[in-house]
């Protein structure tokens, strides 16, 4: 009998909990360690839709990349949006367990796995670890073969889970890129890494108006690299899903399904 924690020691190794970020939020959230397990199921988002989803597949534990509660909650009563996840898990005999930033910098991780979707090779950490050079956030790395910033951007719209956000750009639609530096999540905190590493392409998630504004501007006093290229949070880390289930799947022997739903909030957009 596989159970919870035998799982979670799977999941840990992939992906070890010390990596994670001083202030992130990690590990079993709700479910009893020694409960068995034989259908697992990987999404990004905890929400409660996601919740019925494992259900009604079957799962009896619930895999999320981004914590329930990693915000202090003081309450989990079951009218509270937190509470009404917990309460649900338990009624139906599901566990939930996350890998956040610790998925994000690891060897199969969350950054290795977007790059390898937009087909991005030799990669190495866009901003390496202190203790360890080949882990860490973010992946640079390369294009086969040149492209149109213009081809590049079809090239994500095509690989990621398609989202109302779509996918923005910033730059030059006839330029050539080879060189591709990616961040899965919020990454406008590592525009200086990207151009620093000398992309001719950054992309991530949740770009806010002022960094963007700046890093146009900073790249138009030279060859106006590196160019943008933001997409909705949940698709950026969505490819991670599919390389934590084959990986389990391969260590366990259990069934292991990934969710599909699109835990996007944003539902619909106008305009151009």
């Amino acid at each position: 009998m596989t159970t919870v924690a035998d799982v979670i020691e799977v999941l840990e190794a992939r992906f070890p909990p010390e990596r994670a970020e001083d202030w992130d939020v990690n590990g079993l959230a709700v479910g009893d360690p020694a409960a068995p397990v034989t259908r697992i199921m990987f999404a990004v988002d905890p929400t409660l839709a996601v919740v019925e989803e494992a259900l009604d597949l079957g799962a009896d534990l619930l895999v999320t990349h981004h914590p329930l509660m990693l915000r202090g909650v003081t309450s989990v009563a079951a009218n509270t949006s937190k509470g009404a996840v917990v309460h649900r898990l338990i009624a139906g005999g599901c566990a939930l367990y996350n890998a956040h930033t610790n998925a994000d910098v690891a060897h199969g991780g969350v950054a290795d796995a977007l790059a390898a979707v937009l087909g991005v090779v030799d990669t190495a950490p866009l901003v390496p670890s202190a203790d360890d050079a080949t882990v860490g956030a973010g992946r640079i790395g390369r294009l086969d073969d040149p492209v149109t910033l213009g081809e590049f951007a079809h090239r994500v719209a095509a690989a990621l889970p398609t989202t109302a956000h779509g996918v923005r750009i910033a730059g030059d639609l006839d330029a050539e890129v080879t060189t591709v530096a990616v961040m899965g999540g919020s990454g406008d905190s590592f525009l200086d890494a990207a151009r620093a590493q000398r992309a001719d392409v950054y992309v991530t998630a949740d770009l806010r108006h002022h960094p963007a504004s700046d890093a146009r501007d900073l790249a138009s006093l030279s060859d106006g690299k590196p160019f943008l290229v933001d997409v909705a949070h949940f698709a950026s880390e969505w490819s991670w899903l599919v390389a934590a289930a084959e990986g389990v799947a391969d260590a366990t022997g259990i069934d292991t399904i990934v969710s599909n739903l699109n835990t996007d909030p944003w539902t619909a957009r106008v305009g151009a």
